[in-house]
């Protein structure tokens, strides 16, 4: 039986309705939004930026805020753990103190995951699955819930070539195992979410099979983060390559995800993303 909450914390976040988690972007790279919340200077995080943002998101009806540190998207070169932690674990210590929402972190280092914990991060977001060493025990011993992601090799050569023999069979193997390796090391079920990761390490025809059989991984039993946002598979489908043309094929993408199951939309577009969500809630 599918999960109908995730304890995040002091928080519950029901997954009976769709949930609406929004990108923050703290890095000055990121591929829609990279340097949007960083000082002139280009080198701090504005918090100040990054709560008149917050702000605006929950206010469209965010439920969860997802920061992350690092850019990862096709091509990213990796940043060094103490950056990451200077960007990040301020913004999230000033996110919990003001909102009332769940606060995740999109990051694969143990550090930085253990000193967001410590000052309240309801969610783990990682895009590795917490295969780093360490990342595993950090959140197992704290008891955070996880959202798995699937990535064929690394950021900053994922999109050379990926191959697969399925790409939803492979997927779901990857996450099945991770899964049961997580579980295994004293993580519950009830505090997994999967990602399939669209487009970290696919191609355009990978990401629209996994679209079109995105309902075979509620297999698994586990609900399922789904991050289309803009993304290129967009341009592909649309032809349309500007970031600023890609929200109606963002949101007909998220719309055909929740039909297929998905629970959680990670999106830079949040109002527009739950006004969407108020639809689909109708006529499902």
């Amino acid at each position: 039986m599918m999960l109908s909450f995730l304890q995040c914390g002091n928080k519950r976040l029901n997954l009976e309705h769709p949930v609406v988690m929004g990108i923050l972007n703290v890095t000055p790279d990121s591929f829609s939004d990279g340097g949007q919340l960083i000082n002139c200077a280009g080198r701090q995080v504005s918090v100040d930026r990054v709560l008149r943002k917050a702000e605006q998101m929950v206010a469209d009806g965010a439920l969860v805020l997802d920061v992350g540190g690092e850019s990862t998207r096709p091509g990213a070169s990796p940043v060094t753990t103490q950056e990451e932690l200077e960007r990040v674990v301020p913004v999230v210590k000033a996110l919990v103190e003001r909102f009332d929402v769940v606060i995740s972190v999109d990051t694969s280092s143990p550090v930085v995951m253990s000193e967001c914990i410590q000052v309240g991060a309801g969610l783990i977001n990682d895009v590795r699955a917490l295969s780093r060493d360490g990342a595993i025990e950090v959140v197992s011993n704290s008891q955070t819930p996880v959202c798995l992601m699937h990535m064929q090799g690394a950021p900053s050569s994922m999109q050379a070539h990926p191959v697969y023999d399925d790409v939803v069979q492979d997927v779901h193997r990857f996450l099945k195992t991770r899964v049961d390796q997580c579980v295994a090391s004293g993580i519950g079920r009830d505090s997994i979410v999967i990602d399939v990761g669209f487009g970290f390490g696919k191609s355009l025809e990978h990401n629209i099979e996994l679209l079109r059989r995105l309902d075979e991984f509620n297999r698994l039993g586990l609900p399922q983060l789904v991050g289309v946002s803009r993304k290129s598979m967009i341009a592909g489908i649309t032809q349309r390559k500007s970031l600023t043309e890609r929200l109606p094929g963002s949101l007909a993408v998220g719309m055909s995800a929740l039909y297929k199951g998905a629970k959680i939309l990670r999106v830079h577009d949040v109002k527009e993303t739950v006004d969407m969500v108020k639809v689909f809630n109708v006529t499902r």
